[in-house]
């Protein structure tokens, strides 16, 4: 991701109580950060590791955490199935880990339903301060790569 993308992604603004999902600021650093492109246009995004994990959540062996956002005007209108693939493909060739771990706000169902698609299973539930309240997030994992067979 270049700072550029980066800048534009702080400027999106979503609808109702996805709003929460509104960037505040551009990164100090983009590693970690994958754009994701459709034709040369920004559509979306992907971070892993430290950026991808919420405050509180510890980081476990074997496992990357990640975290995505798709352009505000492609929500809600059937995208989220063909750009979850195209970044779970990314991130198989990007990471070795054997699973991967993502956090959704517990009330978000669209995205939870998008997940479990996707394969994801739930992983327990995780609670932090943001701001002024306390959110609930629902932890998810995947299997990323198979195990390596002994031998």
């Amino acid at each position: 991701m270049t700072t550029a993308d980066a800048r534009d992604v702080a400027t999106w603004r979503y609808d109702g109580p996805w709003s929460v999902y509104d960037g505040d600021a551009t990164p100090a650093d983009t590693g970690g950060y994958w754009a994701v492109v459709d034709d040369e246009t920004l559509i979306g995004f992907y971070c892993t590791g430290a950026e991808a994990r919420v405050p509180g959540l510890d980081e476990q062996p074997g496992t990357i955490d990640m975290g995505v956002g798709l352009r505000p005007d492609l929500v809600g209108a059937r995208n989220g199935r063909s750009f979850a693939t195209a970044v779970m493909a990314h991130c198989r060739q990007t990471h070795q880990a054997e699973f991967v771990r993502a956090v959704v706000q517990s009330w978000n169902e669209r995205s939870l339903r998008l997940a479990a698609a996707m394969g994801y299973e739930g992983a327990g539930t995780h609670q932090c301060v943001h701001g002024d309240h306390t959110v609930t997030y629902t932890v998810l994992r995947a299997r990323l790569h198979p195990p390596v067979a002994a031998g």
